[in-house]
């Protein structure tokens, strides 16, 4: 048995896999979201471990036979954090998150100290990205940024109190700006651009191999072996690929979660900054991976359904499972500002073409396709980058949604597959590392790709539409910008 741990954005999932592959039990805990200033957002680093250990609690109580099995543990996470730790190995304030745009002077500061930066870490600096942050840190909070002993990610602090072991992976580790994606090590160089040594680094890793043992205390406490492997893991995005079997150079998904995500897997370190592309260290090694990131999809729906006070699945259910063609309304789902393609922590959210006759249903469908041509400036940014893509599996938390998953076909112009186990795949995916971690096995024969549960393909009768709403869609940003 093999327990998986996802350390996201809302909440923290975990799940049990067995030697056949198969999701045993899942258990989740939320988790709440600090914007004490505007673009600010942070979180408690010790929420995710409370929450963590109370998710494998409630499989131990529910499930204690299989959780006694568990012989290896991965772990996945939120990319981009910054958790600032003490030379007593505590967090020195709140972590500043992937979502947080503090930080755009910093940004422009980095790439001047730094000009090859791009070369060496295969992005753009943005805001969401780990170095900026701790330039922010260096200006704003001196005498914490003076005490910083170690800087981890989510998931690596997360480790750390489990094992007692700092170690980060090289997937999530190419988020950071630190990184030498291609050599898949720390740059001393690019450290130092930003006041830091190697010796702030955790230790690094691939993400199928051994990181460290589980402690005697949580062992004992889950009722689990005192030997229990815990593998190096990786970020959010990579895990899901290993949950979806996307290890072959070449594999696309499009993921609808909190953030939205097109993933492209490659056989060689392939930056495009120029297109805001990012090029990080895929999971396993010898591989890595273009993404391109929109910091506000199923999070779009979420803040509409708050607002309206209404759940989500609730909003959708007049739609049905397809519409007959693009909303009057549009909008714009930049609530969180944007990464691709546009690399604008500023920019903003807004519904255009309002009427005294449209009504909630309208708006509705119109944050839907508003993600969805997100989600076409991402793949367009990709395709330019390294060529078409002709069909992505799609999952995430909006993958539930048929019309959604239709009207993703509809607009990117390609075949959309929901998949098995969609919802879960970081989770999914962290516990085959642990698998691999424990066993040594070949990825090819533990990441199977998941059964397709449904396509979607491009209806010709919404095409045409779809392009003309695209294209008068795509006009909205550059004109909103010079107004806002």
């Amino acid at each position: 048995m093999y327990l998986g741990l996802d350390i996201g954005t809302s909440g923290v999932k975990a799940v049990l896999v067995s030697e056949a592959g198969a999701v045993v039990a899942t258990a989740a805990r939320e988790l709440s979201l600090s914007h004490p200033a505007p673009l600010w957002s942070e979180q408690d680093p010790d929420a995710w471990i409370d929450a963590a250990i109370g998710a494998v609690d409630d499989l131990a109580r529910l499930h204690p036979r299989e959780t006694a099995r568990v012989a290896g543990i991965g772990l996945s996470g939120q990319m981009h954090g910054a958790t600032l730790l003490g030379a007593d190995g505590r967090p020195l304030r709140p972590a500043i998150l992937w979502n947080d745009g503090r930080s755009q002077a910093e940004c422009i500061e980095l790439e001047r100290r730094c000009p090859s930066l791009h070369a060496i870490a295969g992005n753009l600096a943005m805001p969401g990205f780990t170095a900026p942050k701790l330039l922010w840190v260096a200006r704003h909070e001196p005498k914490i940024f003076a005490r910083i002993a170690k800087v981890l990610l989510p998931k690596a602090y997360v480790r750390y109190r489990l094992t007692g072991e700092m170690v980060e992976d090289m997937s999530d580790a190419s988020g950071t700006l630190w990184l030498d994606v291609g050599l898949r090590r720390w740059s001393a160089l690019l450290l130092h651009a930003t006041g830091l040594d190697l010796h702030h680094m955790p230790r690094l890793v691939e993400g199928r191999a051994a990181s460290a043992v589980l402690a005697p205390e949580y062992a004992q406490r889950w009722g689990m072996a005192k030997d229990v492997v815990v593998a190096g893991g990786a970020g959010d995005n990579a895990a899901s690929a290993i949950g979806l079997g996307a290890i072959a150079p070449g594999d696309t998904f499009l993921s609808l979660g909190t953030s939205g995500v097109v993933f492209r897997v490659t056989d060689r370190f392939a930056p495009a900054p120029e297109a805001a592309v990012h090029a990080f260290c895929h999971a396993l090694p010898g591989l890595w991976h273009q993404m391109g990131v929109m910091l506000s999809a199923a999070a779009s729906l979420a803040w509409l359904a708050g607002v309206m006070e209404v759940p989500a699945a609730a909003l959708l259910a007049p739609l049905g499972e397809r519409v007959d063609g693009p909303s009057p309304v549009k909008f714009l789902p930049y609530l969180d500002g944007e990464r691709t393609p546009h690399n604008d922590a500023a920019a903003s959210g807004a519904f255009v073409g309002l009427r005294a006759a449209n009504g909630r249903s309208q708006i509705v469908q119109a944050v839907l396709e508003g993600v969805a041509f997100a989600a076409r400036d991402n793949l367009a940014a990709l395709s330019a980058a390294s060529g078409p893509i002709t069909e992505v599996d799609l999952v995430g938390g909006g993958s539930r949604s048929p019309l959604w998953a239709q009207i993703c076909a509809d607009v990117l112009g390609i075949a959309v597959h929901r998949v098995e186990e969609g919802e879960v795949g970081a989770a999914l995916g962290a516990a085959r590392l642990g698998r691999l971690a424990a066993t040594g096995e070949d990825p090819a024969q533990v990441c199977a790709r998941p059964r397709r549960l449904a396509s979607f393909t491009p209806r010709a009768s919404a095409a045409s539409a779809y392009d003309e709403a695209y294209r008068s869609w795509r006009k909205l940003y550059p004109a909103l910008k010079e107004t806002l």
